[in-house]
């Protein structure tokens, strides 16, 4: 990221920072944690729903039952090799990808969460991280939604979209550092 204050032929754009100060409150579990057999029985159950991580979103596309939409970026907590090609059947719907730092939810990322559930999904690639692009599904789908997230060791997350959802990440991202960085060109 270019500090602020920089250019490079591309306009600043907003990004929100993890402060050291939010990092517990963004480890907590926020739904149930399922595992094995059950978390795959619950996957394959959902009706409206969202990913967001490389395991979670592949084990939905491997259960047949796809995410409207799949955020990840080909890397998992462990470094083990992730084949794209798993998500060739989401990628179908449309595919875009998108720069976003680690410990950041850029507005690129919200954004394109946004625009892809409003021409009906796909797959965002992230370049960087997109473990907090969970907080733009709670943002961007539409209440009755479930976002499904991987938590390394433990298995999977399933967070209901409701008003507290939705009011409770609005008060997590007012909590992080908002900056205006270059990103450099937007990649679609």
């Amino acid at each position: 990221m270019r500090a602020v204050g920089t250019r490079s032929g591309s306009s600043d754009e907003r990004v929100w920072v993890v402060p050291p100060s939010l990092r517990a409150a963004l480890a907590e579990r926020y739904g149930p944690v399922y595992a094995g057999a059950e978390a795959e029985r619950r996957i394959a159950a959902l009706k409206q729903f969202a990913s967001c991580g490389d395991r979670v979103t592949g084990l939905a596309v491997q259960l047949g039952n796809l995410p409207i939409l799949g955020i990840v970026d080909f890397k998992t907590q462990r470094n083990e090799p992730i084949d794209p090609s798993q998500f060739a059947p989401l990628a179908a719907r449309g595919r875009r990808r998108v720069v976003n730092p680690a410990g950041t939810l850029t507005e690129r990322l919200r954004r394109a969460v946004r625009e892809m559930l409003a021409s009906g999904g796909g797959l965002l690639e992230v370049d960087g991280e997109e473990d907090l692009g969970s907080l733009a599904l709670v943002e961007a789908l539409p209440l009755g939604a479930t976002v499904i997230y991987g938590i390394p060791g433990a298995g999977v997350s399933f967070v209901g979209v409701d008003a507290a959802t939705k009011e409770h990440v609005k008060a997590l991202v007012g909590q992080m550092e908002l900056r205006r960085v270059d990103l450099g060109p937007e990649d679609r």
